[in-house]
């Protein structure tokens, strides 16, 4: 971190210091530019992204095909395979059990779509998030086993010990990418990235990626047979989707994924996406805001608050009818979602800032509060506070949450070390998001020692006051071209976050949009302008401060963005900050 604050911003209207990047990195940043030709601008975002000059190029254009890894680098995936390849081959009775988020619906979804595609239906099961909990439990596997040759666990299953030795009958395949213990569950194959005898290097895989390179897999072994299996290409964009709503750090062929199943979505051939699209009033192609804050939000308002298995059968479905009535029904809770969400996360907040924002960990609990929202309430807490938050909802003695990290803090293991001491009565999850279920008698002294390993890991070391600033740029550099190439660095998303850029010293003038936004054009006098909008700026000091500036001269701060409006493509810069130049 700089001693000094990027352009002695040590206090923004809004009471944040500013970072910018280390003068070696700004001596990287140059010497690619030189040899590469690439704009400044972004070689300071490869920089950062840790890209040398010899491979920007690659990076810039991510290739599937030169970054999709061979399937049977995974423990297990051999005999996985062959299993459902079996399966298929003998018309034997297939059941797959999901998880209830977007992750668990869009793994459910491609291999209902694959096996449809060769013409053998399956069994969907996804459990109830109040009545039966996360992951595979013994009635419902036992029923399962009774009707059915195979039970895949997509997005689950690796700390089902219990309810997979209960499925008697039945081979279980478990795809998923949780924390594994120190021992597996009795299943035929467990496909995990993050089994612990795995070397991690495809741990920042989801498991809808997991259960994409089992049908690589499959569909390799058809050929050899000499078959041709379903087009997986078409499959990207579930793939997409769920990489970016399980926040999957957007780092290795995440990116490719992402990229390619933006395209594949682009499209619109997946009626339940295009349902999804509309009913979300998506009139732009689809970016990865949309698919973490617009689509994703309403695949998981049905195990949310609804139907658990809405999600998975919007995703699936191949008929527009049946499209449009799920994605109708989801859009309606996600609105009650909404509601719910925002009581809950009220009562969270002043709970937490009365317990202190300046520790290793932020958590809250109540009575009453709806276990389908506590997992977004603690994704807000920790993006208010810039450290891990845990929001737990207690019933009857018995606490059940949902946690959220940051990027560099491992929040599923030290979960999973608080379960294996006994202070919680189970604990599981990946990097940066991990469930727990606790006993209320239990809550202080876990929530302690969680906080105590999460500090272990410098989790609170970094203040919430701190904005990083990718570089500084003239209003007159910031063009369609460089936004463009910019973007082409991107997906950004989980531990690639989006670039923010820091414009100095600028006259501002601001008009009120609605009740709460701002639209400002701005410049530095050179004679280029820009166009900014700031969301929600009335909410807090932005808006206040802008909205008449008098001769009141401005540094600003924001990430830029194509905004398309009737028919032309605009610059702007998406405001996030401020500071009296």
């Amino acid at each position: 971190m700089q001693d000094r604050a990027f352009l002695n911003v040590t206090a923004s209207l809004t009471g944040r210091r500013w970072i910018g990047p280390a003068p070696e990195a700004l001596r990287l940043a140059e010497a690619m530019a030189q040899q590469t030709r690439l704009p400044p601008a972004l070689c300071q975002v490869l920089v950062a992204r840790g890209v040398t000059p010899a491979d920007a190029a690659g990076f810039l254009a991510p290739a599937l095909r030169d970054l999709l890894p061979d399937p049977l680098t995974l423990r297990d995936m051999a005999p996985a395979a062959a299993r459902l390849l079996q399966a298929v081959a003998g018309r034997e009775r297939i059941a797959i059990f999901a998880d209830y988020d977007v992750d668990g619906g869009a793994s459910a979804a491609l291999l209902l779509v694959w096996l449809r595609a060769l013409g053998r239906p399956a069994t969907l099961y996804i459990p109830d998030r109040i009545d039966e909990g996360y992951g595979p439990n013994e009635p419902a596997m036992q029923a399962l086993a009774a009707r059915h040759d195979l039970i895949i666990c997509v997005d689950c299953g690796t700390l089902s010990h219990g309810p997979i030795a209960a499925a008697k009958g039945a081979d279980v395949v478990v795809l998923d990418h949780h924390l594994g213990g120190e021992t597996l569950p009795p299943a035929l194959a467990v496909v995990n990235p993050n089994r612990q005898d795995e070397d991690g290097s495809l741990a920042h895989l989801c498991a809808a990626s997991v259960v994409f390179l089992l049908l690589v897999e499959a569909n390799r072994r058809l050929r050899t047979e000499g078959h041709q299996g379903p087009d997986l290409m078409a499959l990207l964009d579930l793939v997409a989707l769920a990489t970016v709503a399980d926040v999957a750090p957007l780092i290795g062929v995440n990116r490719a994924f992402v990229r390619q199943g933006l395209r594949v979505m682009a499209r619109r051939d997946r009626p339940g996406l295009c349902a999804l699209a509309d009913v979300a009033r998506m009139d732009n192609a689809p970016t990865p805001y949309a698919l973490g804050f617009l689509l994703g939000p309403r695949v998981n308002a049905g195990g949310r608050i609804g139907q658990a298995d809405l999600g998975a059968r919007l995703l699936a479905t191949d008929d527009p009818a049946e499209a449009a009535a799920l994605a109708e029904r989801l859009d309606q809770l996600n609105t009650e979602r909404r509601e719910i969400e925002a009581a809950v996360r009220a009562a969270a907040l002043a709970q937490a800032e009365a317990r202190g924002l300046d520790g290793p960990l932020v958590w809250a609990a109540g009575e009453g509060w709806h276990p389908g929202v506590v997992g977004i309430v603690a994704a807000r807490l920790k993006e208010a506070t810039n450290r891990p938050a845990v929001v737990i909802g207690l019933d009857k003695g018995i606490g059940k949450g949902s946690a959220r990290s940051v990027t560099g803090v491992d929040l599923g293991a030290a979960v999973q070390r608080v379960a294996s001491e006994g202070l919680l009565i189970k604990g599981g999850g990946h990097k940066m998001a991990a469930g727990l279920t606790v006993a209320q008698d239990q809550l202080e002294p876990a929530m302690e020692r969680l906080g105590a390993l999460l500090a272990r890991q410098g989790a609170g070391t970094q203040g919430p006051a701190d904005l990083a600033l990718t570089s500084l740029l003239a209003p007159g550099a910031a063009t369609l071209d460089l936004v463009e190439q910019i973007e082409s660095a991107g997906p950004f998303g989980a531990a690639a976050p989006a670039p923010r850029f820091a414009f100095a010293d600028c006259a501002v003038q601001a008009r009120r949009i609605g009740e709460n936004h701002l639209r400002l054009s701005f410049g530095d006098g050179m004679g280029a302008r820009l166009e900014a909008v700031a969301f929600g700026a009335f909410d807090g000091p932005l808006g206040p401060a802008l909205d008449n500036p008098g001769h009141q001269r401005f540094h600003l701060a924001g990430k830029l963005e194509i905004n398309s409006y009737g028919g032309r493509n605009r610059v702007q810069l998406r405001l996030e900050d401020a500071a009296r130049a």
